[in-house]
């Protein structure tokens, strides 16, 4: 970490609105995938303390880890939590509890894995918008092994079905204790798999130019808003690179961008929050003609932006606030090996490095605890 003179008076540990939310700092707790429900999707005590203890380390805000929205196709992982049925909104009544107990907002992220299911306890079979087998192979950290499966070509009700989820799992949120949710429209999953050109191949109004790919995701995002009402926070995170590929770019750089953060803007957007999928805000944010993608965002829509990436550094922390890249920052494995890093952050003391053995064999909260009792 890049010691800071005066740590008291960091950027990110100013106060901040994030639509109705003033939240005390500007740390953020980044979705992490735990695959540590149980087998039904229904959150359990372990995950109430998990995430209570970011909150108790002063993140400012808490955003959980992905959550499945329906029981036909969006359930990417075994012992991933859900929010398709009133068993879920039981166990996550009480995470929200104690994470407020803690004085903390939290926010559930809602994900629709589509074609990267390799996971599915309602056996159902992958959809995705066209019939194109994903890159690379299944993700070994949260059960998987061997090449993803090819998907089936969504229709039309699919579509509805789709939209329908989300709408009634933000429901679910909202009944659960949730001060909000982010739509999950990044790092390869459903939403992206609509916006990425090489996993898009339709000619229908879903397909083709830029307009189209984020037509879903601004319907998604509108069906949720006009059922939550303005008070309940809604949120986007988006990214260009994927957990199955760290190398796509939006083909039309700063041109698509304009596009997909106008039309989320205008769907009803409280925060966009991009992604830089394991690699360094440094390196994944920067558009071709020298500006990031975050100072983009903030530029076109005027909401709150969220960047991620490396963002425990203090030092980069304080250059993206300042430097007008973003609003908010959300941190991942810093967080994972210190959930009370704004607090040591506050008192200058030095952060814990993080070690992957923390998600070996299986990225559960389990591994992640016992590695931190035993450093």
């Amino acid at each position: 970490m890049t010691t800071n003179p005066t740590q008291t008076r960091h950027p990110a540990l100013r106060a901040v609105q994030l639509g109705a939310l003033r939240l005390t700092n500007r740390f953020a707790v980044a979705p992490m995938t735990r695959v540590s429900a149980d087998p039904d999707g229904t959150p359990t005590e372990a995950m109430a303390e998990y995430y209570a203890e970011f909150a108790r380390g002063g993140f400012g805000l808490v955003i959980t880890e992905g959550v499945y929205t329906d029981t036909s196709h969006s359930q990417g992982y075994l012992n991933q939590p859900g929010l398709a049925v009133e068993r879920h909104v039981t166990g996550w009544r009480q995470v929200t509890a104690t994470v407020h107990a803690a004085g903390t907002p939290i926010v559930a992220q809602l994900m629709h894995a589509g074609a990267l299911s390799q996971g599915n306890s309602h056996n159902a079979g992958t959809i995705a918008p066209s019939a194109v087998r994903p890159r690379g192979a299944m993700l070994d950290e949260y059960g998987g092994s061997g090449p993803w499966p090819t998907p089936r070509e969504m229709d039309h009700d699919d579509i509805e079905a789709v939209v329908a989820g989300f709408v009634a799992a933000a429901q679910r949120a909202r009944a659960a204790g949730f001060d909000g949710v982010e739509i999950h429209a990044a790092n390869g999953y459903l939403l992206d798999q609509f916006l990425t050109t090489y996993t898009n191949c339709r000619t229908d109004s879903y397909g083709g130019g830029v307009q189209n790919r984020i037509r879903l995701t601004a319907m998604v995002l509108a069906a949720v808003r006009a059922q939550a009402g303005a008070e309940f926070v809604i949120g986007v995170r988006l990214s260009q690179t994927k957990v199955n590929d760290f190398g796509y770019r939006w083909p039309g750089g700063a041109t698509d961008a304009e596009v997909i953060f106008s039309a989320l803007r205008d769907a009803g957007a409280d925060y966009l929050h991009i992604a830089s999928e394991g690699r360094d805000f440094i390196e994944t944010a920067r558009l071709g003609d020298a500006r990031t993608i975050t100072a983009l965002a903030r530029e076109v829509t005027g909401l709150p932006v969220v960047a991620n990436g490396g963002m425990h550094d203090g030092g980069q922390a304080a250059d993206v606030l300042e430097g007008g890249h973003a609003d908010l920052l959300s941190v991942g494995r810093g967080a994972l090996a210190n959930p009370d890093l704004p607090q040591r952050l506050s008192a200058g003391e030095p952060l814990d490095p993080f070690d992957h053995g923390m998600l070996a064999p299986m990225a559960t909260i389990a591994n992640a605890c016992a590695w931190r009792a035993g450093r």
